[in-house]
């Protein structure tokens, strides 16, 4: 059992027969209506023991800890004593739509509203058609020439307002979210009870609304500035850095309504003419197509001038839709490159255009690519990005694996043993690829199916990740609400913190002893 405490292991990887069929519940509205929790339902986790029963909790404490060495290292005992493996690019981005709000949010979205202080009215399908035919690079160069000229002389462009944390400890924080006081006031108290230290923010979502009031005039044509949900984003940015939270952007990028609409002959084309429709009803951007490319590098220039270190791109990939529907799919631009080399070929114009500003550039990406060892028809392939970004992302959600997945019925109901053998995989590959980014898992902190996901479920997940070697996470809640005790308390675990193995809810440091009972999953 020495042998194993001390070997960080993994393993299969989901298949992706399935996969695509389930990645957009857990982002949308299923996984909204699902997995989230009303945000005030977390339970606060105080630190401190009463002076009087000091040396009694400390009998307890060292009779605990005690037990979690002999069983194997754990986050309870804090005795990773071997150093990580060298961090590789993951894999599984879940998409989201935007989520539906609660009502308080609602309210409170309503009273600005009535002040006048912002529309949240969406913009019809008439004013896209009407938007503006001049060239939508030309728009977004010159949008992003009077950022930088109207930029303040004490913006920080590198990095320096917001040093980069050891470990990556991260929260999603949707734009609604972001955009609320008492929203953002919830989730910076979370942070300063436990261990969260950055927040993923949206930038633009996958409706295609730019948050905040960006001065891009390229986004003021097609309607992307009608819907504006962070109205004081460099007064968030300020709060994040009186907080010691580290800010990341998230945008999406190819999945874009506004866009696609307004510039159809930027979207993939149909045989019959017109643009392509997959059979969900979505329309997709032309990842070929470099005018795409350049109005998220504005975008991104803009959030980085505010002050943002780092942006992390969303939806960089083909669609993920039956081979029916992709028999009439055109890709303008194509030149024959292949899907994997275009979205390299992406990510290598969006670190080039933004190295002056000595920021960070990331990606989303599927969970199955840290496993599959050829396209899947999304354009994801391991080797072929992970060199390419500073850190990959891949969506390693137990739910959205299919059944017989590391030969497991139900992937969902075996959050640690699905996490750790995806992340292993993700560390082996990245460490044959010269130059490769970290690897940064998304994890699971919303409900799709059983088991209903709790602490144990989501402590499981950021367990796993330690196991194969991985030490930083970001956990994905649509809603951004999220399970609080499943975090370790900013002054460290008093008790030990308990985990989901198999039909098992254990202490973290007898995951080892169960995993010999079981056949050595």
């Amino acid at each position: 059992m020495q042998e194993r405490c001390a070997q960080r292991v993994g393993g299969e990887a989901a298949v992706a027969g399935g996969l695509f069929e389930c990645a957009q519940p857990a982002g949308g509205r299923a996984g909204v209506e699902s997995g989230s929790r009303p945000h005030d339902a977390g339970v606060l986790i105080l630190v401190p023991s009463p002076l009087s029963r000091t040396s009694f909790a400390a009998l307890v404490l060292f009779t605990v800890v005690l037990a979690a060495c002999e069983a194997g290292p754990s986050t309870f005992d804090q005795s990773r004593a071997d150093p990580p493996v060298a961090q590789a690019v993951s894999d599984s981005v879940v998409e989201s739509t935007a989520p539906e709000l609660p009502a308080t949010v609602q309210a409170e979205l309503a009273e600005v509203a009535e002040a006048g202080g912002v529309s949240v009215a969406e913009s019809s399908g008439d004013s896209l058609a009407e938007a503006s035919g001049d060239s939508l690079a030309e728009s977004s160069a010159e949008s992003a020439a009077e950022v930088v000229d109207a930029a303040p002389g004490d913006a920080v462009t590198d990095g320096v307002r917001f040093p980069h944390p050891d470990n990556v400890r991260g929260l999603y924080v949707n734009a609604w979210a972001a955009g609320s006081r008492n929203r953002l006031a919830g989730l910076l108290e979370i942070a300063a009870r436990t261990e969260i230290n950055t927040f993923v923010i949206d930038i633009k979502d996958a409706t295609g609304y730019i948050s905040h009031a960006t001065e891009l005039a390229a986004a003021h044509e097609i309607g992307a500035t009608e819907e504006i949900r962070i109205r004081d984003l460099p007064g968030v940015l300020d709060r994040l850095e009186q907080a010691g939270i580290y800010p990341i952007a998230r945008i999406v990028v190819v999945k874009d309504p506004l866009l696609s609409a307004a510039r159809p002959e930027l979207a993939v084309q149909d045989t019959a003419g017109g643009v392509w429709v997959d059979s969900k009803g979505t329309i997709w951007l032309n990842p070929y197509n470099t005018e795409v490319w350049r109005y998220h590098v504005a975008l991104a220039r803009e959030v980085a001038l505010l002050g943002f270190p780092e942006i992390q791109w969303d939806y960089v990939r083909f669609p993920d839709a039956p081979a029916s529907d992709h028999a009439r799919s055109i890709y303008p631009g194509a030149a024959g490159q292949s899907k994997p080399e275009a979205i390299r070929a992406f990510l290598e114009y969006t670190r080039d255009e933004l190295a002056d500003l000595d920021v960070e550039v990331t990606a989303d990406v599927f969970g199955i690519t840290t496993t599959a060892s050829r396209d899947v028809g999304v354009g994801q392939v391991w080797e072929s990005f992970i060199d390419v970004v500073d850190v990959a992302l891949p969506m390693v959600y137990p739910s959205h694996y299919q059944p017989g997945s590391s030969g497991f019925d139900s992937p969902n109901a075996h959050p640690y043993e699905i996490v750790r053998r995806a992340l292993r995989d993700a560390v082996r590959r990245s460490a044959l690829v010269d130059g490769a980014g970290m690897t940064r898992p998304w994890l699971q902190d919303f409900s799709l199916g059983e088991p209903i996901y709790a602490a144990p479920e989501v402590r499981a997940q950021i367990q796993a990740a330690y196991d194969a070697g991985v030490e930083q996470w970001i956990l994905w809640n649509p809603g951004s609400s999220y399970t609080q005790d499943a975090l370790e308390p900013a002054g460290g675990f008093t008790t030990e913190p308990l985990m989901r193995l198999g039909d098992e809810i254990i202490a973290v440091s007898r995951r080892y002893q169960l995993l010999d009972s079981l056949d050595g999953r």
